[in-house]
């Protein structure tokens, strides 16, 4: 007889009140899915416990933590459902060895955090943070001391031009720069609809007015960016990042700020999150910052939830699902017996 498959949903996708932290209709999705059946956590963790996911086959998460012992007596499991693109915070090797699948949202991603770069770079090249505040406070006179640049004919570099760096550049089209990217993981010819020349590392930073980020942590990309490379920038550039804080070595990056070795930058992620209050990077005029949260957009949430249901509705079918980080763990024969589970007899 066919399994039903009952998918776990972490407390962490709720409000303070209960509510579903998605746009309607939510929850009310899982009624178009007959195969599959959902329960909430009641607690939330900083790192799934066991006792969490007993029971269940899937379980939905964003920002909590997934560790070995995450995993311990829960051989039903056969995937997290990760909301985001960025898992370091997921002990994949402790999913593959447990025979359970990742399976992430780039689809969801990809225009929102495309816009948050995008963001970033209007409101540096044109100052708006400055203007907002000289506004509030009275001083309208100052305007003089903020005027903004023009970006026709400047340079914009992407430090990685996946699946985010490459919509970041076709939505940059309109405005006239130059595009330039670095990404070992592409040839001339993946990029060549959004006009992006590759080049070294060292050549990016140094031509580029806007040196954006676009990179997953791990231990090859951490402090990718620092005082070296800072200093190989122009006087008169800016950095983005929106990837993961760690990629950019803070401290180095304060230095380059405060000397005016950079001219300024636009900041999504830290080094800690949350950001400790104290961080220089806060009062810098010449920076912008967020909680690490620009791209979380109504269209963000909602093309996220709707693809964790798919992936849900195609392993409830006893299918491969879309998007699986951990390829390696589809060739086992124990995951392959928990799919098996739900295919129809």
């Amino acid at each position: 007889m066919k399994t039903k498959a009952t998918v776990g949903i972490a407390r962490e996708l709720f409000d303070a009140e209960g509510n579903l932290d998605i746009p309607e209709p939510g929850l009310g999705l899982f009624a178009e899915m007959p195969g599959v059946e959902y329960r909430v956590f009641t607690e939330q963790h900083a790192e799934i416990a066991p006792e969490q996911v007993h029971g269940c086959h899937m379980v939905i998460s964003a920002a909590s933590r997934w560790t070995e012992r995450s995993l311990l007596g829960n051989d039903q499991l056969v995937a997290v459902l990760f909301t985001g693109v960025g898992y370091n915070h997921i002990d994949v090797e402790a999913l593959t060895k447990a025979n359970v699948m990742l399976c992430f949202a780039p689809d969801a991603v990809r225009r929102p955090m495309a816009c948050t770069i995008i963001t970033f770079i209007l409101a540096l090249a044109m100052r708006l943070i400055n203007k907002d505040r000289i506004t509030r406070q009275e001083r309208w006179t100052d305007q003089r001391q903020y005027r903004g640049e023009g970006l026709t004919g400047k340079t914009l570099g992407s430090i990685g031009v996946g699946n985010i760096g490459h919509e970041m550049f076709l939505l940059a089209k309109p405005f006239g720069m130059r595009h330039l990217g670095c990404d070992p993981h592409l040839t001339q010819e993946d990029v060549a609809d959004v006009d992006v020349e590759l080049v070294d590392m060292d050549t990016l930073l140094a031509e580029s007015d806007f040196v954006s980020i676009s990179v997953p942590l791990n231990e090859r990309t951490r402090h990718l960016v620092g005082e070296r490379e800072l200093n190989k920038m122009k006087q008169t550039a800016y950095l983005i990042s929106t990837s993961r804080g760690s990629v950019v070595d803070e401290e180095a990056l304060i230095r380059a700020l405060h000397s005016g070795r950079i001219r300024g930058a636009g900041l999504d992620v830290f080094e800690q999150e949350p950001v400790n209050p104290d961080n220089p990077l806060l009062e810098m005029d010449n920076v912008v910052v967020t909680p690490h949260s620009l791209c979380h957009t109504d269209e963000y949430y909602m093309r996220a939830w709707r693809g964790k249901l798919r992936q849900a509705a195609q392993i409830g079918r006893g299918e491969i699902p879309e998007n699986v980080v951990n390829k390696e763990v589809l060739e086992k024969p124990e995951l392959q017996a928990k799919l098996r589970r739900f295919q129809p007899v």
